[in-house]
């Protein structure tokens, strides 16, 4: 009879995973605040084609990303990414409170990809495959849900392509470093993400530590 030990881990969130994504989410919502107040410079870059101004837009994707694979439990990712939202919204965002609704379909793309895996795949791909989706829904949110752009067809498929490759590289690649980074030091010590330092980079990375 074998003797490996069998875990079960509860899906629940604890006071540390509330107070830990609670800190990064309201951060994460100055950093959008300064990121607004900035973008009518940044936007300025693409004029030359517009549609590619997304290429950029995995700033407003990040804290989905971060929330899931730091907390590691259903609803971080749209938890993250809506109170992030709501504190640029809060601080003054251009957008006003629509930013709530982007806030919330920019994290369920995230919040799906972890919800395939069972939440137990945190690995590069996996952080990548979430900011991508987070930027399909960002996308889809622009055009159809919450209407802010009027392209042609062409010019819509490019400008939800590049969010989404903003998206997997600027909200999943930064988020992945920095878990790690904050795994390193120690300070995700009560959390399930405490060892993600140690995980393997690829081929679906380790089951939840």
């Amino acid at each position: 009879m074998s003797s490996r030990k069998t875990t079960t881990r509860s899906w629940s969130w604890t006071v540390s995973d509330i107070v830990v994504a609670s800190v990064l989410a309201v951060a994460s919502g100055v950093i959008f605040w300064g990121w607004n107040l900035s973008y009518h410079l940044i936007g300025n870059l693409f004029v030359f084609y517009p549609p590619v101004e997304t290429l950029v837009h995995g700033m407003w994707l990040f804290p989905a990303v971060l929330g899931a694979l730091v907390i590691r439990k259903p609803g971080a990712a749209i938890y993250c990414e809506m109170v992030a939202a709501a504190v640029s919204a809060l601080l003054g965002s251009q957008w006003g409170l629509t930013v709530l609704s982007s806030g919330f379909m920019q994290g369920l793309g995230a919040e799906l990809v972890f919800l395939a895996v069972v939440y137990r795949r945190f690995s590069l791909e996996f952080a990548m495959l979430a900011g991508a989706a987070s930027g399909l829904t960002g996308g889809i949110t622009y055009h159809w849900i919450v209407p802010m752009y009027a392209y042609a067809p062409l010019e819509t498929i490019i400008h939800i392509s590049c969010f989404a490759l903003s998206g997997a590289v600027i909200a999943g690649v930064l988020p992945w470093l920095a878990t790690r980074g904050l795994a390193a030091s120690s300070v995700l010590g009560p959390l399930a993400s405490r060892r993600a330092h140690r995980e393997p980079m690829l081929l679906g990375g380790t089951p939840r530590g």
